[in-house]
């Protein structure tokens, strides 16, 4: 039972802290402005096992609530912005584990993300009729950015639990973006390295690592107007091996995304962001999961 437990403990660190892919990340924003959003995410997914762990039919959901803002700003002569985002969540695992049907629940806080982008290329700094008036100028125009995406330990964490919605670690990804706009596309790409600090609090008092993770994700997007779009999506992870005690566990991801999003005003200032995820796994362990999400956001 240990080694069933500690693989689900495993693969959920990874999970929940790696559904992402989200398109219009390096988009050029108004110098000043700002954005505060809420959204709500549901996920299911099913969790592969090696077979000798003898664990069938095994099941997760999560619901997740989240608030997160958004402040766009000069800096270097550039335009920045920072983006703040924190959730609650509950999560449910059932199935049957060496033939015991078994669920486990979880709620609180999880851990918060903070990401600092800055376009080096193109987008320049820019507010009311100027930054109007660069856009009907520049109907074609690319844009190249950089990010550093942090997520901090502040969520549920407890050591004598295997499973939890925090991580006991924190999560560093630098970022680097191109996006290129011809009239009504976009097409953008994203890659990023997923660099983990250790868990010195893992399960039974052990210390868990793991490797660096890399990311790539593209989006195709067509704006039919100022603020209604909608985006293909498409996303790999591979990477990410964990070690216990200095002991590899052989679970590396090779993980493809795949989303379909759509923006929809309801004002000048207000608008919604709905989206489907789709997960798959490469390999015969991990899991398969979709989500859908819808995010209410207003610009202040």
């Amino acid at each position: 039972m240990n080694k069933v437990l500690l693989f689900l403990g495993l693969w959920t660190g990874v999970f929940l802290q790696a559904q992402e892919l989200t398109p219009r990340r390096w988009s050029h924003l108004p110098v000043g402005s700002q954005f505060a959003g809420v959204g709500a995410v549901y996920t299911e997914a099913n969790i592969y096992f090696d077979p000798v762990l003898q664990a069938e039919d095994v099941k997760a959901t999560f619901e997740t609530a989240v608030v997160a803002y958004t402040y766009s700003f000069a800096w270097l002569n550039r335009t920045a912005r920072i983006d703040v985002a924190q959730a609650y969540q509950q999560a449910e695992w059932d199935g049957l584990l060496e033939g015991s049907p078994t669920r486990v629940e979880r709620k609180g806080w999880s851990d918060t993300n903070v990401r600092l982008a800055l376009n080096i290329l193109g987008a320049p700094p820019l507010q009311g009729k100027e930054f109007l008036e660069y856009h009907q100028q520049h109907r074609i125009q690319t844009v190249v950015g950089v990010g550093l995406n942090v997520t901090a330990p502040t969520g549920q964490y407890d050591a004598d639990k295997l499973l939890n919605i925090g991580a006991n670690r924190w999560v560093i990804r630098p970022q680097l973006g191109v996006v290129h706009t011809r009239n009504k596309w976009s097409y953008e790409l994203t890659g990023a390295i997923w660099f983990y600090t250790d868990n010195d609090e893992f399960w039974m008092e052990s210390t868990r690592e793991q490797n660096p993770l890399f990311a790539l994700q593209g989006h195709i997007i067509y704006t039919y107007r100022p603020g209604v779009w909608v985006a293909m999506s498409a996303a790999n992870g591979q990477g990410g091996e964990s070690r216990v005690n200095g002991v590899a566990k052989e679970d590396a991801a090779d993980n493809f995304l795949y989303a379909l999003s759509a923006g929809l005003p309801f004002s000048r200032q207000t608008g919604m962001k709905v989206t489907w995820i789709r997960g798959e796994t490469q390999t015969d362990t991990g899991a398969d999961s979709d989500s859908v999400m819808a995010v209410l956001s207003h610009m202040f």
